[in-house]
């Protein structure tokens, strides 16, 4: 593929000659133009547009805000865009919002302040708000894990079909008093529990409890003990993330309850524990890498074509069964 230099050189000028004409910026007399339009002809030369946008808006720093850092799924996620980023030249300034909009607001502010290239968030259930004030700075935005609103581009799993799969495998059990834990305020969680929902539907059962909480690891933990405590306890749970699974279990562990005999436990996401337990933890595990690469690519996309319309890319969630239901 040609390049810039190539074309400067065939045409017999200079780089910044060619960059000019190119940008249609400053006086180049008719002659030089015609040469460096031939040389472009000559070579099939494409002007690299990303770079022609990141070096207009003078910034080669991407932010990556995420809501909870201490979830295994973001920090792969994390890795994945700053490998993207790096080989590309470009640095990532990586946020937490720990699910708090104001401190999302605040982040989303400074990197306005900041005129960032794009940024990748995993927003919060206010950030669809936040993320439409913010396309005033005409900031490009890809939104992972989950959607705003339907504006901007976004990259998620297709979660109610995940979900619908994994249920189906707790009901091949034989398991029927199912309950759910599942994430507050977050539209992945909302995706989930829709797909629970309806799998369970398919055997004319509905949700044996379903408790809403914020998503870490002491409200799971607080969650599955209420569940463990009730006079008629589930004899199945599923979690909608990591966070809160790692939290129940510890209260599965303190009690000794045999899983998967006495209880069928399954989640969202694929935490470090999950294979270091007996039996091991089955789980609906995300792409986590490859998430967050795609979303990168879309973000250098929008950069390259602001204008061009949202796409919504879903990837597959995999069953991966590892002896925690029957």
């Amino acid at each position: 593929m040609a390049s810039i230099k190539d074309v400067a050189r065939e045409a017999g000028v200079s780089i910044a000659t060619v960059s000019r004409m190119l940008a249609n910026k400053g006086y180049i007399s008719d002659d030089t133009r015609q040469k460096v339009q031939t040389a472009v002809d000559k070579l099939g030369y494409r002007p690299n547009r990303v770079a022609q946008r990141l070096r207009e808006q003078q910034s080669r720093i991407l932010a990556l805000i995420v809501s909870d850092i201490q979830n295994p799924f973001f920090g792969q996620l994390c890795r994945a865009v700053e490998n993207f980023a790096q080989k590309r030249g470009l640095c990532v300034f990586v946020c937490n919002t720990d699910e708090d909009s104001g401190r999302e607001q605040h982040y989303l502010e400074l990197m306005a302040q900041e005129q960032v290239a794009g940024i990748i968030i995993s927003p919060s259930s206010k950030g669809s708000q936040q993320l439409e004030a913010l396309q005033k700075s005409k900031i490009p935005v890809v939104t992972v894990d989950r959607r705003a609103s339907d504006q901007f581009d976004s990259v998620l799993i297709d979660n109610t079909e995940s979900a619908q799969k994994l249920t189906l495998r707790v009901l091949a059990g034989g398991y029927r008093r199912i309950a759910a834990i599942v994430g507050a305020n977050s539209f992945t969680a909302s995706e989930r529990l829709s797909g629970i929902e309806a799998a369970l539907a398919t055997a004319g059962l509905k949700p044996h409890k379903i408790l809403t909480t914020p998503a870490f690891e002491p409200e799971g933990q607080a969650a599955m003990e209420s569940l463990l405590d009730d006079a008629d306890p589930p004899d199945a749970v599923i979690c909608s993330s990591a966070l809160l699974a790692t939290g129940a279990y510890r209260a599965i562990h303190q009690r000794n309850i045999q899983v998967p005999e006495t209880l069928g436990f399954a989640c969202f996401d694929d935490p470090p524990w999950a294979t270091f337990i007996r039996p091991g933890l089955t789980v609906i595990q995300q792409p986590a890498a490859l998430i967050g690469e795609t979303a990168a690519e879309l973000l250098m996309k929008r950069i390259e074509q602001p204008d061009r319309s949202p796409s919504l890319i879903r990837l597959q969630g995999k069953l991966i069964e590892r002896g925690s239901l029957r």
